[in-house]
């Protein structure tokens, strides 16, 4: 699948996103090495803290489809919604610092150094960086290895 297609998909999960009060949606999708996607959107509460996070969401819908293990790529975007329905927005969209550490996670249970793909909402640009790019240095399970 191309990274358009991939980024289309995100871009579609965000136009789902529970943004009232933001009004950021974003969206995202993750591709399985057999091709298969699931998608998750921001769910914000009146309770700031309670939002989820696009990645959270999908990432565990992908869990439920067909296992993390099996994750090959993510990509993510996020913008508007105009009055016409359509996801708009220049800036490209990068996953936060918890999403990076959930992405990392992913990785290493896939063994494969995940590629994340941030597009801006309305799709036109878009950047690819390994996780391990992303989040230098993070803490996975090979750092549990002296845990008792």
């Amino acid at each position: 699948m191309s990274n358009d297609i991939l980024v289309r998909h995100a871009r579609d999960a965000a136009l789902a996103a529970y943004a009232p009060y933001s009004r950021f949606s974003v969206g995202c999708a993750v591709e399985s090495v057999d091709g298969e996607i699931a998608k998750g959107s921001n769910m914000e509460n009146a309770c700031y803290r309670l939002g989820v996070c696009a990645e959270l969401a999908a990432l565990t819908a992908a869990k439920q489809a067909f296992g993390l293990e099996k994750i090959a790529r993510i990509a993510v975007a996020g913008g508007h919604v105009g009055s016409d329905g359509v996801l708009a927005g220049e800036s490209v969209v990068t996953s936060c610092g918890g999403c990076r550490q959930a992405i990392l996670e992913a990785a290493h249970v896939s063994g494969r150094d995940l590629e994340v793909i941030s597009a801006n909402g309305g799709g036109t640009i878009v950047t690819v960086h390994p996780i391990s790019e992303l989040l230098p240095l993070g803490f996975g399970p090979a750092n549990l290895t002296d845990s008792a």
